[in-house]
């Protein structure tokens, strides 16, 4: 017989915290990753996965530790770390004959399998290869996506949607020219081959106001193979996708702003009754002692007639 798990309330106001941290806003901030090793994984796919670690920080959590488990066959675990270190994203690093150097990439909705795609690292140059400056960590990077494959095929296609949750960070609306210090391209070919190269952008002086951009490889070099996928259902990634009515930005009527940045509104209103208005309550405006005898001798004489008219009617 299966044993139910209870809810535990929080009982200290810690743990109330961190029970309102992992409950779901309209507006997430950056995906959290976690980086697990595999069964028997090799030294190329242990680098692999602390390069994209370094690249992912100070979102990410790596765990060295190894894992008898196969993510495609049995997933209990990862869920029960990304539920454990609130996690939405993970990679897995394993080896074996039949599948050299593997990495499986994938995320989770609702701390359950979303999609999961499995990688082969072909040809690995690793960051520390690269005997030049690096960029610093958590810097934003800039995302190119190369080649026409990323929208014709549906792996690739959700594969293009992965690789950007895995490195989107805070979502802004502008961005200064000096802010962008860091590229990575994704070039994809129809063999199903991901070239993956990291660059650091150099702006030098060119004479004029939009400077020369030059592209400095700073590591890692990576490519993958797309072996195995295991994606979720239509309806399932859209309602992992659906946006809350809270964020939604609704169309603002009848709002406008002046030239000098003033808002102006215009408001409908109903018909007032300016009879039932309420006005200042003044000592000049009271009634006197016989006026109000006579508004209550008027109520009792309509009160009598209503009286009567009932009577006769019946």
């Amino acid at each position: 017989m299966a044993v139910i798990q209870r809810i535990k309330k929080p009982t200290t106001r810690k743990g109330k915290k961190v029970l309102l941290a992992k409950e779901p806003k309209p507006i997430e901030g950056p995906k959290q990753c976690l980086f697990l090793q595999g069964r028997n994984p090799s030294e190329r796919t242990r680098k692999l996965l602390k390069d994209i670690y370094d690249l992912k920080k100070p979102d990410a959590a790596y765990l060295s530790r190894k894992n008898d488990f196969v993510p495609f066959e049995d997933a209990s675990l990862i869920e029960k770390m990304c539920d454990k270190k609130d996690a939405a994203l993970f990679g897995v690093g394993s080896h074996s004959k039949k599948r050299p150097h593997n990495i499986i990439l994938g995320r989770t909705f609702n701390y359950n399998i979303l999609d999961l795609i499995e990688l082969g690292a072909e040809n690995y140059k690793p960051m520390s290869e690269f005997h030049n400056m690096k960029v610093l960590a958590g810097l934003k990077p800039c995302l190119l996506f190369n080649g026409p494959a990323w929208d014709l095929n549906q792996d690739l296609k959700r594969l293009k949607s992965l690789f950007i949750d895995f490195f989107h960070r805070e979502k802004i609306e502008t961005i200064r020219l000096q802010g962008l210090e860091h590229a990575l391209s994704f070039t994809a070919t129809d063999e199903g081959v991901i070239y993956l190269r990291s660059y650091r952008i150099l702006l030098k002086k060119s004479g004029q106001r939009t400077p020369r951009v030059e592209l400095e490889e700073i590591g890692p070099s990576i490519d993958f193979k797309l072996r195995r996928t295991k994606l979720a259902a239509d309806d399932l990634y859209k309602e992992a996708c659906k946006i809350p009515k809270e964020a939604k930005t609704g169309v603002k009527k009848n709002i406008s702003r002046d030239a000098f940045g003033s808002k102006l509104g215009r408001i409908h209103i109903g018909k007032q009754d300016i009879g039932k208005l309420q006005t200042r309550k003044m000592k000049g405006l009271k009634k006197t002692p016989e006026e109000r005898k006579q508004m209550l001798l008027k109520k009792k004489a309509k009160k009598s007639v209503n009286q009567t008219q009932i009577t006769s009617i019946n």
